[in-house]
């Protein structure tokens, strides 16, 4: 359906295109109900975000605007068929509230109201059948015949109904939306579609790979608005197997749900030419309107020509995955507020974090969409605190005033272009929340180590869960997690439909954080942070270049949760692939039972050894190829750095790593 978009929260809403790589056009598109003002750009990476000279150039004018949300299908052309005399279609009811079009065919509607299916024609409503949910079932409508037979596919839960089916042939096919999107979208499976016509007939087989372009058959087009989710189990599913590229036709459905958003494709409101001598880094389109100021975030990456010896790599990876989370409240307790989430609530936006409105999980985001959370003055509710974007601006922030030089990339960029961005530098550093990454990225990052590069990974929980990327999307498929943090995802349903490699944890293939990085998480945890106490090798000879100036316990402040280990931390396990050789340099330990420990990590020791895990363990690792690792562990330690007229042990201690890694 279309939605007006809701502003109560946040005057001025849009996205910029494109939101990463490197020099030259950025447009942004802007949907607001009050008059646009001024429009400038600003450097968030620097201390009060100063502006740049690049001129902004006014385009379309700015309006409030609407947005579809929900998938649906539509069969055009089918004129070429001759005489619609028959319509059949496998379809599986998921959880729906009120009214939904399960058909809209013009002269004519199925609908779905409470798990009833009627016929609309004109003004009249019949009831013809009441059909189960969660079941396969087959639908036909049969014109010549003048019927409508609804059959399972379920053989141990047999359901059969048929009855008069007296409808004027179709004027179009609309499948679980009405037409003028003016009703929420119908939540179900649909599996193999026939159309048949009296001059011929179309067959449409969904494949396991996410479609863009249209499905022809018999120069037919069945067209998926919405981005519906591709390579979910059909009716073919036996249980026999769990990857699709073994068994496609087990896999040959796709999910609609009345939550689904594609990409937005909204006029461009502005549009600004990044000059090609640019310094990489992160800026922002500034937006006034009144009294109301926003600033939608843009990444620039490294010109060609000079480079420094460091390079940033921005996690918009789990950027993405968080934005415009929805907190439900009755799942999550808010102890602030952020005008962002408010914003994704009222319009009913949804994360990866999050669930559909039948229950099944968000697996599919676009960047071309409001991202009300990624901004530079956001607050997380369930810690008051910064967290993703501020945090790693405080640190970029706090390298420009220690006169420390470093190029800023991103996750797409690495994506795209793999070890060779990464090899062009001596020191790779991290954000405070890498949690996200592609295969391709993982394998980046493992070559760069062994061919001897420095990497500085300076968060938490990083490394853990695999994601795909094709053109504006990006995909994360969760398993069984037992978290209750986010959506558990059915084991069968874990392949991406992006690229059909296996999704969720990276660990589970034998890669991810504790084999790239020797460290994963351990606890998770919004209360106060703690501060780190150095080992005995954080104390020793071999180490004093990092620790000079730095005190046994150090990190007893910060931006976020007032400490340098919190949030989510890390420890090492050798058990889960931790080098035999990684030395620990301090450990944090003494959190409060409100940090949760990960309850799909298994403790051959048993409760000893569980407890003997709630700790950090910031960490120091030579690879035999040469490289050098540092891991902080935490997702709070970028927020334990200095701000403007200050000094930290942090400060000091991160200061001492980055210049031995730029030499």
């Amino acid at each position: 359906m279309h939605r007006k978009v809701e502003h109560r929260a946040l005057a001025i809403a849009g996205y910029v295109e494109p939101w990463t790589g490197s020099t030259g056009r950025r447009s942004l598109c802007l949907s607001s109900d009050r008059a646009i003002e001024t429009v400038r750009i600003v450097r968030l990476d620097r201390d009060g975000a100063p502006a740049m000279d690049w001129p902004v150039r006014p385009l379309a004018a700015v309006a409030h605007r609407a947005f579809p949300q929900g998938a649906w299908a539509e069969i055009s052309g089918h004129q070429r068929l001759g005489e619609v005399q028959r319509l059949g279609f496998e379809l599986l009811l998921t959880r729906n509230t009120g009214r939904r079009v399960l058909l809209d065919a013009g002269s004519f509607s199925l609908l779905v109201d409470g798990g009833e299916l009627l016929l609309r024609s004109g003004e009249t409503e019949a009831a013809l059948a009441v059909v189960p949910t969660q079941q396969w079932l087959r639908v036909v409508l049969d014109w010549p015949g003048g019927e409508l037979s609804v059959d399972t596919l379920d053989d141990f839960r047999p359901f059969y109904c048929s009855g008069p089916f007296e409808a004027p042939a179709p004027v179009r096919l609309v499948l679980c939306s009405d037409a003028a999107e003016t009703l929420p979208t119908l939540n179900c499976r649909l599996g193999r579609l026939v159309l048949t016509g009296a001059a011929g007939e179309a067959r449409w087989v969904f494949p396991t790979l996410f479609a863009v372009e249209p499905l022809v058959d018999a120069g037919v087009s069945l067209t998926l608005h919405g981005n519906p989710t591709f390579c979910v189990t059909s009716a073919r599913w036996d249980g026999s197997v769990l990857d699709a590229r073994l068994a496609p036709e087990h896999y040959d459905a796709v999910h609609f749900h009345d939550t689904d958003m594609a990409g937005l494709d909204w006029p461009e409101s502005f549009e600004v030419g990044v000059p090609a001598a640019a310094e990489s880094g992160v800026y922002a389109f500034e937006v006034r309107a009144g009294a109301v100021t926003e600033r939608l975030p843009f990444f620039v990456a490294p010109p060609a020509g000079t480079r420094p010896p460091l390079l940033f790599v921005v996690p918009t990876s789990t950027y993405l995955a968080y934005a415009d989370e929805y907190l439900p409240p009755h799942l999550y307790e808010w102890i602030g507020t952020d005008r962002g989430h408010e914003f994704a609530r009222d319009n009913q936006l949804r994360s990866l974090y999050d669930y559909h409105s039948d229950g099944s999980g968000v697996s599919l985001v676009s960047t071309r969409k409001p991202k009300a959370t990624l901004r530079d003055d956001y607050r997380y509710p369930l810690c008051g605190d910064p967290h993703n974007l501020p945090v790693d601006l405080h640190f970029l922030r706090f390298c420009a005033r220690e006169g420390i030089t470093i190029d800023v990339a991103t996750d797409a960029d690495l994506h795209q272009q793999g070890v060779g961005l990464l090899r062009r530098y001596r020191g790779i550093v991290t954000g405070s929340h890498p949690e996200y990454l592609s295969v391709g990225m993982e394998q980046a990052y493992r070559d760069y180590l062994a061919q001897g590069g420095n990497l500085a990974y300076l968060g938490g929980n990083g490394f853990a869960a695999a994601v795909a990327y094709r053109d504006d999307l990006m995909e994360l498929r969760r398993g069984p997690t037992q978290s209750g943090r986010t959506w558990d995802g059915p084991l069968a349903e874990m392949g991406l439909a992006l690229s059909n490699e296996p999704g969720g944890y990276l660990r589970d293939r034998g890669r991810g954080e504790y084999r790239l990085v020797g460290v994963g998480i351990a606890l998770m945890g919004f209360t106060r942070a703690l501060p780190f106490t150095r080992t005995e090798a954080g104390n020793g000879a071999t180490f004093a270049w990092l620790f000079e100036g730095v005190p046994e316990t150090f990190g007893d402040g910060g931006i976020v949760l007032g400490g340098a280990a919190g949030y989510e931390v890390d420890a090492m396990s050798r058990h889960l692939g931790s080098p035999h050789d990684m030395v620990v340099l301090a450990t944090a330990s003494g959190f409060p039972p409100s940090y949760v420990d990960d309850p799909g990590k298994w403790h051959e020791a048993g409760e000893a050894e569980r407890q003997a895990q709630r700790r950090a363990d910031m960490c120091f690792w030579q690879h035999p190829g040469g490289g050098r690792l540092f891991c902080a562990s935490s997702v709070s330690f970028l927020g334990a750095l200095p701000g403007p007229d200050e000094s930290t042990a942090v400060g000091r201690l991160t200061a001492n790593l980055l210049r031995h890694f730029s030499k």
